[in-house]
């Protein structure tokens, strides 16, 4: 039985989580042999400030302010506000 644990930013939509879920039985089912019932899928939400790529919180960098205020987080700090609350 694959079990697959999946960590996102909080702000998925069901219908997100559904379509992803969908996908990665199927691909589970293909490349696995799994019965589709078989594949388990957990979904983790972490929020922004639980969570850093490169050294820098998600919520701190401002090239994802995109995807954040996408998913209803406040918008990441500027670049110079992150480094100066950094120091």
């Amino acid at each position: 039985m694959p079990s697959i644990t999946v960590q996102l930013l909080r702000g998925r939509t069901v219908e997100q989580k559904r379509a992803f879920a969908a996908a990665v039985t199927s691909a589970a089912v293909a490349e696995l042999g799994a019965r589709p019932g078989d594949v388990r899928i957990a979904f983790e939400h972490i929020e922004p400030d639980d969570v850093a790529n490169g050294g820098v919180l998600a919520s701190e960098d401002a090239s994802r302010s995109g995807v954040l205020s996408n998913l209803g987080h406040e918008s990441a700090a500027p670049a110079t506000e992150a480094a100066a609350v950094a120091d």
